[in-house]
């Protein structure tokens, strides 16, 4: 049996649940429309850091950020478009500003349809007009996320999207990984390096943009906490990013439709026509070992 609660935290919190598996989301609107927290059989797959939720001025880390109309950073946190230059922080806005709830539907599964539209705050700094909608569906160990992305402008607009995962590890020499691509490029040094099935987790940080992609999943597999995740995704994704921070509980593997820089370089950026919508979808799923 499907259900969906609201909680009076620090923040309103929707909380989502499968009784039959004991499956179970939180969502935050007010703070990006952010998962905080995934528990199956009574497990946290999510890493997530309360003390910096609690304080509005720092970027949250932890739970499952949106990225747009960025993934990743500019130069100079700048891009220019039609001659006119504008100033985009890292992952873009939609991760710090409040979603409304649109949707709550409980018969096939849990599902939260949130939604963020264009004002003069997000046009001071990406000069379009555009409605997301995300919608979270839980469903037994699985957990959909599927996104529209509305241009309601009468020009195309370019953009990216993507989700920043935090996945809780405790030890990561007992992590494995079926990741579909031969090569990534190192954001630290901005490289091209083969990828050898692992990673060295003796660095301080790992952070590297794994492209071009042979598939559309990803699996991680950890032995120490007896449990795999599968991360698949639609069409629109051409970059899996993975990073990590030597002595922190998280690694975070994430589906960006292109890489930073996008829109400055347009690669592999997505482009709406006007009044158009595109669809696209990202599936995480639990199994034990």
């Amino acid at each position: 049996m499907f259900a969906i609660a609201l909680k009076a935290d620090r923040y309103p919190t929707y909380v989502l649940s499968d009784s039959e598996t004991g499956a179970r989301l939180e969502v935050v609107p007010e703070r990006g429309g952010i998962v905080t927290r995934w528990q199956v059989r009574d497990q946290d797959i999510l890493y997530f850091d309360e003390e910096r939720f609690a304080n509005p001025e720092l970027s949250v880390r932890g739970g499952i950020p949106i990225l747009f109309p960025i993934c990743g950073n500019l130069p100079d946190n700048t891009y220019t478009l039609n001659g006119q230059p504008y100033t985009l922080k890292q992952h873009g806005f939609a991760r710090d500003l409040p979603w409304q709830v649109v949707l709550q539907d409980v018969r096939e599964a849990a599902a939260l349809t949130l939604q963020l539209t264009s004002d003069d705050q997000t046009r001071s700094v990406y000069p379009f007009d555009f409605r997301l909608q995300f919608t979270y569906r839980l469903h037994g160990h699985i957990l959909d996320i599927q996104q529209q992305v509305t241009n309601l402008s009468d020009q195309p607009m370019p953009f990216s999207t993507g989700l920043h995962p935090y996945f809780l590890v405790k030890d990561k020499s007992q992590l494995s990984f079926e990741l579909p691509a031969q090569q990534y490029q190192n954001h630290i040094t901005g490289e091209f390096e083969p990828f050898p099935g692992s990673f060295d987790f003796e660095q301080q940080e790992i952070d590297v943009a794994l492209k071009p992609l042979s598939g559309a999943a990803a699996t991680v597999s950890d032995t120490d906490l007896n449990r795999r995740l599968t991360l698949g995704w639609s069409d629109a994704y051409s970059t899996l990013v993975f990073w990590t921070v030597k002595g922190k509980d998280y690694y975070c593997l994430e589906p960006w439709s292109a890489p930073r820089n996008a829109l400055n370089t347009s690669q592999q950026l997505l482009t709406l026509a006007p009044q158009t919508t595109c669809e696209t979808s990202v599936r995480l799923a639990v199994a034990f070992l």
